[in-house]
């Protein structure tokens, strides 16, 4: 099972990565991600919105009232400078992870079988 800080992480930079579209409203947010991950990525509204509330904590996201595209009233979260910073600092450190397992995987050889005796 997936360390619950490394699902936290990810969860957190990907929403960040969708609030650097503009402002957008949970519901919004979820689909968004769905759509663009080809159906590989649901967000839960009990991982969503904590997490949505935790970016706001860490002053990396600010939240208001207003009015969605259907009339109806919901809040809408944007991405502060703060976050825009953390995201490209996340997004250069999933580059490189992402590089790091990529070298992994595409290996053609072994490792190197240690000396008898060492």
């Amino acid at each position: 099972m997936a360390d619950r800080r490394f699902l936290m992480g990810t969860l957190d930079v990907l929403l960040l990565k969708t609030l650097s579209w503009g402002p957008m409203h949970g519901f919004a947010i979820a689909l968004w991600l769905e759509q663009t991950a080809g159906q590989a990525l649901q967000i839960e509204d009990g991982s969503l919105y904590p997490a949505l509330h935790r970016l706001e904590r860490k002053g990396w996201v600010t939240s208001s009232w207003g009015t969605t595209e259907n009339n109806r009233r919901a809040k809408y979260y944007e991405l502060t400078p703060a976050g825009e910073r953390r995201l490209a600092q996340e997004t250069s450190e999933w580059a490189r992870f992402a590089e790091a397992v990529g070298t992994v995987l595409g290996a053609t050889r072994g490792p190197v079988p240690a000396a008898a005796g060492s």
